[in-house]
């Protein structure tokens, strides 16, 4: 059994120049061990204060009990801003209430059931592009989740052309974009210009006019009746019930990026990760390949199977779960307080960064037995439903809980069974993968696995 890899960490004190580097490069690798049984860590700086909650009680306060107390910090959009605007991920208040209430419809009831068979396609699509060999997955599953993203939201594959540069500039505009800007760290008027690199500015621009692009051709189809009943229809002809008003084109913008970002950027990280995962645990990897084989009579008739099948792979969910609990593709959750707080006895004033560290709280020592191993079996026993109640947040709880969760769980299950359908996946001698943060979890010099055709 190989132990799934890890950060390095540093030590507990370095000076602060020295820790504002390390940040810029990766966030997980500048947070001390000591942090994954911490039940609390204060930074106090003359502009930045800061704390990250890591126990059960003080989590369950700031996302759930109070989360209106704790709003969205303002640092968070600062580097976000070029791409996202004023989507849902950043903002706070009546605005994101106004938000929630027109995009959450798509995402109930029946919806993930009909936009099933444009997954199935994605999935179908994703294991011809992929061949035996050496290969680097996180590529490949980057690729194929923002095939679903796109075939799912506005009705066309990833070949389409539109739809081919919004995910090509995007891993222009990943490779730019520091995580840490300015702003972030200094607390600026907003009337001051933000400086971001002209990469980033242009990157951020040309995918925004492409989705406008998008957004425009499908108002249009609206409007004469010949618009496809995807998300992309569904969100925009939603009415706030409220105000009765429907996004505009601009505001369709923000939420389409966040879509983009959110959807595929998160999946693609947790999927490349349950490959790698899959492929050091083979013995694993064997019950996983047996029960993907429900897959095997849709293939050989050349037919589509239903949503129900995804209940034919109760490993494969759980080996997803655990790989979101190892590495969750968004590390950590920052949020401000709108007020004078005490946490365990300790002040803190108006506008303090509370940080629930998704990372930590999923290897939370204090919490999880064998908290830094792959046991994907833990997700059969009994006593892991309190572990995951307590520290199991990868889409978040309360108020902001994802509102893709389910799209994102049916999406990665039928992906990987369809992967495991067709291939073996080996790591690669010599290549360990190492975690890092930037916008997601990501591996620093990406996820290499050998491809054996079955």
């Amino acid at each position: 059994m190989t132990r799934p890899p890890m950060p390095e960490h540093r030590p507990d004190r370095v000076p602060f120049w020295q820790h504002l580097a390390m940040f810029r490069r990766d966030i997980l690798s500048t947070q001390p061990a000591r942090l994954y049984r911490a039940k609390m860590a204060e930074v106090k700086l003359p502009f930045l204060h800061s704390v990250m909650v890591n126990t059960p009680d003080l989590v369950r306060l700031v996302l759930q009990e109070r989360a209106g107390d704790f709003p969205k910090s303002e640092r968070v959009r600062e580097g976000l801003r070029p791409l996202l605007g004023n989507s849902v991920f950043v903002t706070n208040g009546a605005l994101w209430q106004r938000q929630r209430r027109m995009i959450d419809p798509a995402f109930e009831g029946g919806r993930l059931r009909d936009t099933f068979p444009a997954m199935w396609q994605a999935a179908q699509s994703a294991a011809g592009r992929v061949a035996p060999g050496e290969t680097e997955v996180e590529a490949v599953m980057s690729h194929a989740a923002a095939d679903v993203i796109f075939r799912t939201l506005f009705s066309v594959p990833i070949e389409d052309d539109t739809a081919r540069q919004v995910y090509q500039t995007f891993r222009s505009h990943q490779r730019s974009a520091p995580i840490l800007n300015l702003a972030a760290l200094f607390r600026m008027p907003k009337v001051m210009p933000r400086i971001f690199s002209r990469k980033t500015r242009e990157t951020a621009a040309h995918i925004r006019r492409l989705i406008t692009q998008m957004t425009t051709a499908r108002m249009d189809a609206i409007r004469t009746g010949t618009a496809p009943d995807d998300l992309a229809t569904k969100i925009m002809t939603t009415r706030d019930p409220v105000t009765g008003d429907v996004f505009d084109t601009e505001e369709m913008v923000d939420q389409v990026a966040i879509f983009f970002l959110a959807g595929h950027e998160t999946s693609a990280s947790a999927l490349a990760w349950s490959l790698y995962l899959i492929a050091t645990h083979p013995e694993w990897q064997a019950q996983l390949a047996d029960e993907a084989k429900a897959l095997r009579p849709y293939l050989d008739q050349g037919i589509s199977p239903d949503f129900g099948v995804l209940r034919r792979f109760p490993l494969i969910r759980d080996t997803f779960r655990e790989a979101l609990r190892l590495y969750p593709p968004v590390p950590m959750l920052v949020r401000e307080t709108a007020q004078h707080e005490q946490f365990r006895d300790r002040q803190f004033g108006k506008g303090t960064q509370v940080v629930v560290s998704l990372w930590h709280m999923g290897r939370n020592e204090n919490i999880w037995s064998d908290p830094h191993e792959f046991r994907p079996e833990r997700w059969q026993q009994d006593d892991t439903k309190t572990c995951a109640r307590d520290a199991y947040l990868p889409f978040s709880v309360g108020a902001r809980v994802c509102p893709g969760a389910g799209f994102a769980m049916a999406e990665a299950v039928l992906i990987l069974a369809r992967l495991l359908c067709d291939y073996e996946f080996h790591p690669v001698a010599g290549r360990v993968p190492v975690p890092m943060a930037h916008m997601t979890v990501r591996a620093r010099d990406g996820i290499w696995l050998d491809l054996r055709a079955r």
